[in-house]
């Protein structure tokens, strides 16, 4: 009998804890689901609304609750691409990244796969831009490259898997940009060698960037480099061959002014140095 009366009493309380629950979710307003009944076609007005007016956290909320609720819609690829380039204004690089890339795990064949691929290549071109960069003209190419290497593959992943594409011409301009920042920075780093007296480190970069980057802005300074190094070392016949082949190939100067226009935040940007 006392056992009879303990179960009984066990289930009494499960059923008062039942309701109290249930009652604590009617009386608080926060729980209630403020997409309750919304069609695809309302979720994805709200989002739009949302992406043009600059809400994107707002924006990426309502993406994400409408995949959650219609997985299966005929729009719900295009969903989890609208989400990634939401992520991506939202600056959050690493989110952006992740959705593209299940994106384009999950839906390979995709007409707009293609999309996915350059979306990655430009959270990567764009990433660690703070405030400074994105109001002011800096010189990026003292910055450290890892994201600029990351973007110039996705770039070039892009135009091996769909060379038809119609984000090809962007990529490519892009990637002209990205390799001369990359060879830029291998002149600043070398610069940095020649300053503290490292000179075979400094001959070793420049080097890298005549191997690496031919073609690029960077080359005559990467010579310029190179003589002051080989003067520094007393290695004098070197130093004059690296003369004669700068005076041969750049007769007037480098082609391509290193600051074209310098303002006073590139100068300023100059003296400080951040990544010497």
């Amino acid at each position: 009998m006392r056992l009879f009366l303990k179960l009984l009493a066990i289930a009494c309380l499960g059923i008062a804890l039942q309701g109290c629950e249930t009652l604590g979710l009617k009386d608080d307003p926060d729980s209630a689901d403020e997409y309750a009944g919304w069609s695809v076609g309302q979720f994805r007005s709200e989002a739009k609304e949302a992406m043009d007016s600059g809400n994107y956290e707002k924006a990426i909320k309502i993406y994400e609750a409408l995949e959650s609720r219609y997985p299966f819609s005929e729009s719900s690829a295009q969903t989890q691409l609208d989400v990634a380039y939401a992520y991506y204004k939202n600056d959050d690089a690493e989110s952006a990244l992740a959705a593209a890339e299940r994106f384009i795990k999950m839906n390979p064949r995709n007409p707009y796969v293609d999309y996915a691929y350059y979306l990655r290549g430009l959270v990567n071109y764009n990433r660690d831009l703070g405030f400074i960069d994105r109001y002011l003209p800096t010189d990026t190419a003292q910055r450290e490259q890892t994201s600029a290497l990351q973007a110039y593959q996705n770039f070039e992943e892009l135009i091996r898997r769909f060379p038809k594409s119609r984000y090809v011409a962007d990529a490519r301009l892009r990637m002209i940009t990205l390799k001369n920042n990359m060879a830029m920075h291998q002149v600043h780093v070398a610069r940095y060698y020649l300053k503290r007296g490292a000179y075979i480190a400094a001959v070793n970069r420049a080097t890298r960037v005549i191997e690496d980057y031919q073609r690029t802005p960077a080359v005559p300074y990467a010579l310029q480099v190179m003589k002051k190094a080989y003067e520094n070392l007393e290695m004098n016949t070197l130093a004059s061959d690296i003369k004669r082949i700068y005076q041969q190939n750049f007769p007037k100067g480098p082609p391509v002014a290193e600051h074209k226009n310098a303002t006073v935040s590139h100068r300023i940007w100059d003296f400080i140095g951040f990544d010497d």
